[in-house]
């Protein structure tokens, strides 16, 4: 697929990244050409030195035969008009912006064809603030992901010692936690995924575990893991910045939260938007009588969430240290967040890699739903639509053993009846979708949705094969 992406800042980065990985032509724009020849360097694009709004610099950079356009330039006008001018004067058939506003959401005719012509939106703060409100909410996670409009999860969690499944076999989890359906569909030891699982392969303590499972028994899942955690109830916020107020927020009300920001006019603004009972601290995050003062002793949760990563490193270190009982890191920088994952800090939040699952979901061929980046871009979660019957598609009318999955790769559930291709919100003669823990001889069927997890990025076009029908097929 040929890609022009406008805007080298970070978000742009690494989605370029991570197409890259995926072998589409990836062509980027930006009016920095320091930072475009510093790209171009590490990776496989071409760039172009401009303003992304001008016609000419857009012909220049092949939108004429483009096939998707995404705009991902600070400003939010920028990207609006880049669409607009993107499907109007040279036809690209897909344009994704992403905005920092919401209030485009309110009214969908703005961004329609006759607007400003966006096909998709992406919203980086909303899309971390939704991953961080998971990870308080389910505090013994390090990843809380939702599929088939939320009736299933994918959680990853450290293993640890006195879990009912930790140091037992995987064929023994019908045993000890009965009466809920679960599939790991991979587990992660000392950084390296075990190749093959099988029912003799066995937990141990520190392996980083992913789990599917029906999203009513989270709980259940992670208290078969690992000793439940006390519910969150302290939280202090390091940054009052776009994500860290909007946190704030949506969580004042049901946890104590406290916000410390260096800058005091962006306190006072914090103050005037907050309710009151959310404390607003003017002062620095790696201070260390700041947080002593503060209780960070006391804290359940502590997120460091400026735009400085070395502050959020140092800070969540410094809290850890001082007693903070979790302590969580958005970091930029890939290689960084590498580094410091599941050392003192819990855990490392790419902001890029929140929002990049719901650009890939527009990349994938065949009818894919929903896509997650896992492991910070190295696997893939993904939700799939069969179609077709047994003659046109390799998935439907067979048996989950019968099914030719790429080494490593795992169908983990099944959402049945979630919608048809007539238009029904359910399957007839059942009230409700039923989700299907996939098992060797589960059998898939036309419209089921299929959740399928893929260990290397490189086994993802194999993957996309299952869900696509034959020329022949009809909707």
């Amino acid at each position: 697929m040929k890609i022009l992406i406008l805007g080298a800042g970070r978000v742009g980065e690494s989605v370029a990244e991570s197409l890259l990985s995926e072998r589409n032509d990836i062509t980027m724009i930006d009016t920095d050409p320091v930072r475009l020849r510093a790209l171009q360097d590490r990776m496989d694009l071409r760039g172009v030195v401009g303003n992304g709004i001008q016609p000419s610099v857009l012909r220049d950079a092949g939108a004429e035969d483009t096939d998707m356009l995404i705009a991902c330039a600070p400003a939010d006008e920028t990207n609006l008009v880049v669409c607009k001018i993107a499907h109007d004067v040279f036809n690209v058939p897909t344009t994704i912006a992403r905005l920092r506003s919401n209030e485009f959401d309110e009214r969908p005719e703005l961004l329609g064809k006759q607007g400003f012509a966006v096909d998709k939106v992406l919203h980086p703060e909303s899309s971390v603030t939704a991953y961080i409100r998971k990870l308080i909410e389910y505090p013994e996670a390090l990843q809380v992901l939702e599929f088939a409009h939320g009736l299933v999860s994918l959680i990853a969690v450290r293993a640890v010692a006195g879990g009912p499944l930790v140091q037992h076999t995987l064929a023994e989890t019908p045993r000890l936690v009965p009466g809920v359906d679960m599939r790991i569909v991979a587990i992660y030891r000392q950084d390296q995924a075990l190749p093959q699982l099988g029912g003799e392969t066995r937990v141990e303590p520190g392996d980083e575990v992913f789990v599917l499972a029906a999203t009513e028994h989270i709980r259940t899942v992670l208290g078969a893991l690992r000793k439940m955690d006390r519910p969150v109830k302290r939280v202090m916020i390091a940054g009052g910045g776009k994500v860290g107020l909007r946190l704030a927020r949506e969580i004042a009300g049901r946890y104590q939260v406290k916000i410390i920001e260096p800058n005091r006019a962006r306190c006072d603004y914090l103050a005037t938007e907050l309710p009151g009972s959310v404390l607003v601290l003017n002062g620095d995050a790696t201070d260390e009588d700041l947080l002593s003062d503060e209780g960070v002793a006391d804290l359940d949760l502590f997120l460091a969430l400026t735009n400085d990563d070395e502050d959020n490193i140092m800070a969540c270190l410094l809290a850890k240290r001082l007693g903070a009982r979790r302590v969580l890191a958005v970091i930029n920088r890939r290689a960084y967040a590498d580094l410091v994952q599941g050392t003192q800090i819990d855990i490392a939040i790419s902001p890029s890699h929140a929002v990049i699952g719901e650009l890939l979901a527009h990349v994938r061929r065949g009818d894919v739903e929903a896509v997650h980046s896992l492991r910070r871009g190295a696997a893939e979660a993904l939700e799939g639509i069969v179609r077709g019957d047994a003659k046109t598609c390799r998935m439907a009318g067979r048996r989950v053993d019968e099914i030719a999955l790429p080494e490593g790769t795992h169908i983990g559930a099944l959402v049945r009846g979630l919608h048809l291709a007539d238009g029904s919100e359910v399957e007839p003669g059942y009230a409700k979708p039923r989700v299907l823990i996939a098992h060797h001889d589960t059998t898939v069927l036309a419209h089921d949705h299929v959740i399928i997890f893929v260990p290397r990025k490189r086994l993802i076009r194999q993957v996309e094969k299952l869900f696509q029908v034959s020329a022949t097929f009809m909707f």
